[in-house]
This record gives C-alpha cells, structure tokens and sequence, in this order.
C-alpha cells in the first residue's frame, strides 16, 4: 500500500511533534562577572579624642597650650556702668581685610588702654568688634566677634584682668563711614574700646 499524501503529512507533523516537545531545553549558561574593588574609606569616628582638663570654673583646657581658656564675661556683667567712649576713641584698633589678627602697628593703642586700665583698677572696659559691609551678617557678626576677642586676649596678656573686659560684636551694623569703597572699608573694620566706670 502506497502511502497517500495526506499519511506523509501527518508523520511529518507527529515527528516535529516529538521533537519540539520531548527534548529538554538546556539552560544558558550565565558567566559571573566579580564586582569591582570596593575603595577603602576612612573610618572618621575613630579620631583620637583631644586630652586635657576642665578647671573648677567648668573651663576646658586642651594639653599643650601654654595657658588655659579663658571664660568671656556673662552678658550684663557691667550693668549699669557709666559708658565713656572718649577716652579711648583715639585707640580704636583697625583690622586688615578678613583677619581678627592685631597688626603690630596697633598693639601701641592697646597697650595705652591696658596702661590706663591698670592705673585705675575700679574701671573696666567693653571691648567692641566691627566689620565692613562685604560677606554675610552671620559671617559678620562672627568676625567681629573674633576681632573683639583677639584685643581682648592683648589686653590680659598686657597684665589686665580678665573680669574687667567685656566683649560684643557688631558686625556691620554700626559702620564709622556709610561709604561703599575701600576707604569707608578700611574704618570700618575696627576694634573700639568703652570705658566702663563702675556707678557712684
């Protein structure tokens, strides 16, 4: 017997059949690739801590300073004193650009109001630090911070003490010259000092 077509195609169509059917496909084969090196970190918790001292005023002194911090005074420690801005107006102490460093040019004035301090030993004196318009108020009233406290420091290391100078800073609110060139500047960035007499 002859087969017919219609018997041809259908063993064609059996045996794709099986073969599609009843062979396991074979899993893709996948390479690992390794990461990267991780780079290392520091480790920044692991600072040493700084060693040093707390004195009974609750003053923290770092080891290897010549000399221990020195506390500011509270606000309102010379309330009601008689101000005199005066005396030492001639004194004031002028900073260069972006520095709180005293100039040696100006340590002669700071050293006249410390000499003037320590002939009278009930007066005291406010220390006031100023700045230029240019930077931040914030920035600003940090500088003249730093400015009143570095003249502050020359006048205790000149022999005055400590509780008899105050400090506060301005920033550029209470600017010598409204200019806005290098001339209104250059008086603006200044140290003033304010007698303090205690009340009679």
């Amino acid at each position: 017997m002859k087969p017919t077509s219609f018997t041809t195609a259908t063993l064609v169509a059996v045996v794709l059949m099986i073969t599609s059917f009843g062979c396991a496909k074979r899993p893709t084969r996948v390479t690992n690739i390794p990461n990267p090196p991780i780079a290392e970190v520091p480790d920044v918790g692991m600072t040493e801590p700084i060693e040093g001292v707390f004195s009974p005023e609750g003053v923290f002194s770092p080891e290897g300073l010549d000399t221990p911090l020195i506390p500011l005074n509270p606000p309102g420690s010379h309330l009601n004193w008689q101000e005199d801005s005066e005396t030492f107006r001639a004194h004031t102490v002028y900073f260069a650009f972006d520095s709180s460093a005293v100039g040696n040019a100006e340590k002669p004035k700071v050293e006249a109001v410390a000499a003037h301090l320590k002939s009278n030993p009930v007066q005291a004196v406010r220390v006031e630090g100023h700045c230029d318009e240019r930077g931040t108020e914030g920035y600003n009233m940090a500088l003249g911070e730093r400015r009143a406290i570095a003249l502050r420091d020359e006048l205790i290391r000149l022999g005055v003490e400590p509780g008899r100078v105050d400090t506060i800073s301005y920033g550029e609110e209470r600017p010598a010259d409204p200019g806005h060139n290098e001339e209104a500047w250059r008086k603006n960035r200044r140290g003033e000092f304010i007698l303090l007499i205690p009340p009679q």
